[in-house]
């Protein structure tokens, strides 16, 4: 294959009913009324238009026929009117429907609205560690290397089965606590 034809862009052609049939009035099967048929928007001028020659006839009377000639120009020019590719009709219902919003917008259906202002406190109370706490934070702090080289008795069986067996320690409910109780045992050394 030659690089010519590799290179060719593709084209694709979508040919709809509605794009070939635009939405008209005024054609019925083989009939068609008299200049038709017509768009929304060109009856939309030709019967406002009309509206506002007759309630405005003694204003515009003394012209001769240029408003009227006027008036079908605009209907004729309206016949393929677009507005962002958009018939003037469906462009009209946008702005409206854009103004018919709420400016906050809508959430799941629902308009957003901010939620209203709540006054927040609380108070809170720092206490003196209790003295469990910082016996257990002594008990797990390193041990001096003086302690350590000291050898400890074995316990005999006797007075093993006479000591009472230790309850387990609770730990320092929050890592505040195990640190103020660690600062007071190092204080006290």
């Amino acid at each position: 294959m030659s690089a010519a034809k590799t290179d060719r862009q593709r084209v694709a052609r979508v040919y709809t009913a509605a794009r070939r049939h635009p939405w008209v009035l005024g054609k019925l099967g083989d009939w068609v009324i008299w200049f038709g048929p017509y768009t929304p928007a060109q009856l939309a001028v030709l019967g406002g238009g009309a509206l506002l020659l007759v309630k405005t006839f003694s204003l515009w009377s003394w012209l001769g026929p240029v408003p009227v000639v006027l008036w079908l120009v605009a209907v004729w020019a309206v016949r393929g009117a677009k507005i962002n590719g958009r018939s003037p009709m469906t462009a009209a219902l946008g702005w409206l429907t854009l103004l018919a919003r709420h400016p906050a917008g809508r959430i799941a259906g629902r308009v957003a609205r901010d939620r209203s202002s709540t006054l927040l406190s609380g108070t809170f109370i720092v206490e003196p560690a209790v003295d469990e706490v910082a016996r257990l934070a002594s008990d797990a702090a390193p041990v001096p290397a003086a302690r350590r080289r000291t050898k400890a008795k074995k316990p005999s069986a006797r007075s093993r089965a006479a000591r009472p067996v230790p309850q387990a320690r609770p730990v320092p409910v929050t890592g505040l606590a195990g640190l103020l109780a660690g600062a007071q045992t190092a204080g006290r050394s």
